[in-house]
C-alpha cells in the first residue's frame, strides 16, 4: 500500500520556519525522525520510507503554496495512488496553535493551497491534517502573521507537535482515517 502525504508550504529560505511552512516542518521531523532524505525530483522535493508494510512518498511541492495541486496530481498519477490514500498538511489560521485535526473532506476555508488542490483534483473529498497556526494578528495582518516566522517558545512547542503530527500520519495509513480521527482529534 502507498500512500502520498504532502506537507504544505513555500521553497526558499525567505519562507524557512514561517507559519505557512508548518506541513514542511512536519515532514521534515518525520524525515529526521526515520533516517531519510529529502531529494529534489518533479514538483518537489520527495523522500521514501517504510512503516508496517506501508509505504510513504512524501512531498514537499516546490510549485508555492497556491499552485499545490498540480504536484500533487503528477505525484497520484505517477505513483498509481488512490484519493483514499493521500494526506494533505496544512496550517490552518480557525485552530488554536498546535491543534491538530484531521478530516477527510471540507471546503478549503480560504487556503489557497486547498483551493488549488480541490480545483486540481476536482474533489474536496480527500485527507488532510490541519494544523492549528493561531490567530495573534492585528487586523490587515493575516499575511505578514502567515507568512511570519514561529517565535522561539512556539517553536519549541511546534517540534513537539509535529511528533503528534508524525503519529497521526501513521495512523492514518495503518488504522484508518476514522478510527485515527476518533484517536486523536480533540487532543
Amino acid at each position: 500500500m502507498k500512500y502520498l502525504i504532502v506537507g504544505l508550504g513555500n521553497v526558499g529560505d525567505e519562507y524557512d520556519q514561517t507559519r505557512h511552512n508548518v506541513g514542511f516542518e512536519v515532514l521534515d521531523t518525520i524525515a529526521k525522525r526515520n533516517e531519510v532524505k529529502f531529494e529534489e525530483e518533479r514538483y518537489g522535493a520527495v523522500a521514501r520510507y517504510k512503516f508496517k508494510s506501508r509505504s510513504f512518498i512524501m512531498l514537499k511541492p516546490n510549485t508555492y503554496v497556491n499552485l499545490s495541486g498540480r504536484a500533487i496530481n503528477y505525484w497520484m498519477q505517477k505513483e498509481k495512488i488512490p484519493l483514499t490514500n493521500l494526506l494533505v498538511i496544512v496550517d490552518d489560521l480557525a485552530l488554536p496553535f498546535g491543534t491538530l485535526r484531521l478530516k477527510t473532506k471540507g471546503g478549503d476555508a480560504g487556503h489557497n493551497g486547498l483551493k488549488s488542490i480541490q480545483s486540481t483534483l476536482g474533489t474536496a473529498s480527500y485527507s488532510r491534517l490541519r494544523f492549528g497556526i493561531g490567530n495573534e494578528f492585528s487586523r490587515g495582518k493575516q499575511v505578514d502573521f502567515v507568512l511570519g516566522k514561529w517565535t522561539d517558545e512556539e517553536w519549541v512547542e511546534l517540534m513537539e507537535r509535529t511528533k503528534v503530527a508524525e503519529d497521526i500520519v501513521k495512523a492514518f495509513a495503518t488504522v484508518g482515517a476514522g478510527r485515527t480521527m476518533s484517536q486523536f482529534n480533540n487532543k
